[in-house]
């Protein structure tokens, strides 16, 4: 029955930027796309059945991730953190076969890595993720049996824990963009410092 479930894609975008200093997902990449609009239009072209989760108060990154096709949902406890943000969006995308878990802050994967993921989620891995350089990278994929402990998720944690207590299957790729998140402006390529 699950095989006939989608895999859905799920954005996390609710965070507060404390460490980049300003909304990191506003900033313009080199090519004139902002960070958030980059991720999301990658993750859509991806897994078209994708959706995004947002924090209260950011009219221009919610406009931004739908212009690129996702729903856009907006986590009123985002504030509470990431798990608190990854439980609202899976409880809001309900039964799937997997959920592909995305970070806005990386806005440099390659679709083909994303689509990879779901592949082996649909091939029976229940945990996922790319590595590259020998590191573990995103986005990560979770089986659908995943989904009520995905859903009671609370903190700042996200799926750490869960992620640590089983086993979760690593393919290699050749994208380094699996391991580049954007947290503070010298993250940014051609910045200074």
């Amino acid at each position: 029955m699950s095989r006939e479930l989608p895999i859905v894609g799920i954005l996390l975008a609710a965070g507060y930027s404390t460490r980049f200093g300003s909304n990191k997902l506003l900033h313009r990449l080199a090519d004139g796309s902002l960070v958030a609009a980059r991720a999301g239009a990658t993750l859509a072209a991806a897994i078209p059945q994708s959706m995004a989760v947002v924090r209260p108060g950011v009219p221009e990154v919610e406009a931004a991730l739908r212009a690129q096709g996702l729903e856009v949902t907006v986590c009123p406890n985002a504030r509470a953190g990431m798990g608190a943000s990854l439980a609202y969006a899976v409880q809001r995308a309900g039964e799937a076969a997997g959920y592909v878990v995305a970070l806005a802050d990386m806005p440099f994967i390659l679709p083909e890595t994303i689509r990879a993921v779901a592949e082996r989620l649909r091939a029976g891995d229940d945990l996922v993720a790319p590595r590259y350089a020998g590191e573990r990278g995103h986005p990560v994929g979770f089986a659908g049996r995943y989904r009520a402990e995905l859903a009671a998720l609370g903190g700042d944690q996200g799926a750490r824990d869960l992620l640590r207590r089983d086993a979760i299957t690593l393919f290699n790729v050749s994208d380094p963009g699996v391991i580049q998140d954007i947290d503070v402006p010298s993250d940014l390529p051609g910045a200074d410092g």
